[in-house]
């Protein structure tokens, strides 16, 4: 799925992007698709897939190139971590690393807390982030929500991607 496959003008041709709902509207009919109709689908991770000429795009990178004229650099960061939300107001070009520093919900293998940045260790909850491509130890709480309150102060301060 190389973006420069399609070119502003011919994205432009077919599709018409609202820059307020961040949604793409058809302007060509064809095959079940009228014109007028929103454009993509949802993927199994959430975010939104437009099909045109038998290429496949996300639409966070169609909205930026429609918006801007180019396409991005780097990857591009939904601010508020709603991969479906393309407005081009909560969109910005961003490297992987600040985009990883975006994140709001705890990995699927942290059962213990459900808490991003939180671990149970014996009696009580450990708080620790990443940072410089290391793990840094914050300290250990009586709650996991101390422990989380801890950790988001650090990555408010750490994480210049961060948006919370």
């Amino acid at each position: 799925m190389a973006d420069s496959d399609i070119t502003a003008s011919r994205l432009r041709e077919v599709l018409r992007y609202d820059a307020d709902t961040g949604k793409f509207h058809w302007l060509v009919s064809h095959q079940k698709i009228k014109r007028g109709d929103v454009a993509g689908a949802f993927t199994s991770k959430g975010y939104i897939r437009i099909k045109i000429d038998g290429r496949t795009y996300r639409a966070h990178r169609l909205a930026w190139f429609y918006v801007t004229g180019e396409w991005p650099k780097d990857e591009i960061d939904h601010r508020n971590t709603d991969k479906a939300d393309n407005r081009i107001s909560n969109l910005r070009e961003a490297s992987r690393s600040i985009n990883e520093q975006n994140k709001r919900v705890a990995r699927a293998d942290n059962v213990s807390a459900g808490l991003l940045g939180v671990s149970k260790t014996g009696r009580t909850w450990q708080a620790q982030i990443e940072f410089g491509e290391k793990k840094h130890y914050i300290g250990k709480f009586k709650t996991p929500e101390d422990a989380h309150a801890a950790y988001i102060e650090a990555k408010r301060k750490l994480h210049e991607g961060c948006t919370i």
